[in-house]
């Protein structure tokens, strides 16, 4: 099921795949304690290194995957995101995931990539249904899936930490 995905971008970012080169960058942010202030278990270096050689296999297997957000302007990594095709319960679904550094907080960045990646799917692999999965306590992140138009799906306990999943209607 292999696609391409295009590089990207949007009125202030560049979303392209991911390659080896971004890997130092998507371990600190993803290390970061300031970044995992809603994650239950943060993950140290080794799980990210991992976690990292897991999101390229995506991307040679399935032609898309979670990738690094850069501002058009400068081409600096802001965060990482994007989609993933992963199994919730009996189902295939496109899981919206992203990461941003505390200094791209409160700009829009995460619904400006999520809307470009979701309008990517939407074209390209509408069987999938997407779905943004989000720990209730973390408000910012409901609130870009609001902005994006999701609603409540389900509610169930992941890593420990309640968790709504969130779909389009």
């Amino acid at each position: 099921m292999a696609v391409e995905f295009p590089e990207i971008r949007t009125e202030r970012l560049l979303l392209r795949p991911l390659t080896e080169a971004d890997r130092a960058v998507v371990v600190r942010i993803q290390t970061d304690p300031r970044t995992n202030r809603y994650h239950p278990e943060p993950p140290d270096a080794a799980e990210s290194d991992a976690k990292f050689d897991s999101w390229l296999e995506d991307w040679a297997a399935h032609g898309f995957g979670y990738l690094p957000v850069r501002a058009l302007a400068t081409g600096e990594v802001l965060g990482v995101g994007g989609l993933q095709l992963r199994t919730f319960g009996d189902e295939k679904i496109l899981n919206v995931y992203y990461r941003f550094l505390p200094e791209a907080w409160g700009h829009g960045y995460a619904t400006e990539m999520a809307a470009a990646v979701i309008g990517w799917a939407d074209r390209t692999l509408p069987r999938y249904p997407v779905q943004i999965s989000v720990n209730v306590a973390n408000q910012p992140s409901m609130n870009v899936a609001k902005r994006l138009g999701f609603r409540t799906y389900l509610e169930t306990l992941y890593e420990g930490a309640l968790t709504r999943h969130l779909r389009r209607d």
